[in-house]
């Protein structure tokens, strides 16, 4: 179940480096000067970055320095998702942000090993991972997958950790190979972050005894709804019913009728949406949960998730 903090705050550009192609690392300190909220391996922050669009970056600097954080960030093609107005961005700019918040908190093992596997930008939530690994003394390794050597990002921090990093630069030797990945950690769990076709290779070559645990960084190709017909969710606070039909989200319906519920992605990859369930079989088409919370936590993200059943209850 994941935990987040819904106060947004003004923050600086302190630094701004170019860390490798289309990629920039970006260091933000509070404009008051106070020292920034407390985080945890695997936490990320919304970047309000215009009128309507917010987009997520995982915190990737040292969670022990509340003095800044750092986020990077990939220019996408043709200038999607918010990054162009991220690379704009420029030391001494003013820029409003939420957070942290976290759906992928990370515990480093008291004993045995850690893999940690990334695929280019989704490197970032993994470092604040790799530090605590190694400061708790864990057996812990990384097989980063890049497209070449010149989108390769915090080349100097991944080479102090010497062996322990395995790069698999797809232009020179070739793809990370996913299934003798999964087959070599054993009983070890592997922390992913990246590109849908990696964590899905993963997810693909994983066991029942698999300890898997990924972050996607974008949106999921969604299935066919469990239940295609128009389906009711009634507010626990008024007892008011409202109706959802097939062509609109939870969300959307939520708010036509003035109903307050905090949203970022709106693709079912933040968790910001994230709303109980107090009654109800819930169609979970997110990339937030894992399979086992699907099972037990009663919670939805009202963004892309449906119901299973013609009602659900939820506590708003």
């Amino acid at each position: 179940m994941s935990f987040f903090n819904d106060v947004e705050r003004e923050l600086i550009v302190t630094r701004r480096t170019e860390v490798a192609e289309d990629i920039v690392a970006l260091e933000l300190a509070a404009s008051n000067g106070r020292p920034l909220p407390a985080w945890t391996p695997g936490s990320h922050i919304d970047l309000i970055l215009g009128d309507s669009v917010e987009r997520q970056y995982s915190l990737c600097s040292d969670p022990s320095d509340r003095d800044a954080w750092r986020v990077a960030v990939l220019r996408e093609p043709a200038g999607r998702g918010g990054s162009v107005a991220a690379h704009a961005l420029r030391e001494g700019d003013l820029v409003r942000a939420r957070g942290p918040r976290s759906n992928f908190a990370f515990d480093s093992p008291a004993a045995g090993g850690v893999r940690f596997v990334a695929g280019g930008i989704g490197i970032t939530p993994l470092l604040s991972m790799i530090r605590a690994a190694e400061a708790s003394g864990a057996d812990w390794t990384l097989d980063y997958a890049v497209r070449s050597r010149a989108r390769l990002p915090f080349v100097d921090e991944l080479a102090a950790y010497g062996d322990r990093v395995r790069l698999h630069v797809s232009d020179e030797a070739g793809r990370l190979d996913a299934s003798a990945l999964v087959a070599s950690a054993g009983g070890d769990p592997i922390w992913a972050c990246g590109p849908a076709r990696l964590l899905d290779a993963l997810g693909a070559a994983a066991t029942a005894q698999t300890r898997l645990h990924i972050e996607p960084f974008t949106a999921a190709v969604l299935p066919d709804p469990v239940r295609a017909e128009p389906f009711e969710v009634e507010l626990m606070s008024t007892g008011e019913v409202l109706e959802v039909p097939a062509d609109r989200s939870v969300l959307e319906v939520l708010e036509s009728h003035g109903v307050f519920a905090v949203s970022s992605c709106r693709e079912g990859t933040c968790g910001t949406c994230e709303t109980v369930v107090v009654e109800g079989e819930v169609d979970h088409r997110d990339r937030v949960l894992s399979p086992a919370e699907r099972q037990t936590s009663p919670v939805m993200m009202v963004c892309v998730s449906r119901a299973a059943c013609p009602r659900l209850v939820l506590d708003l």
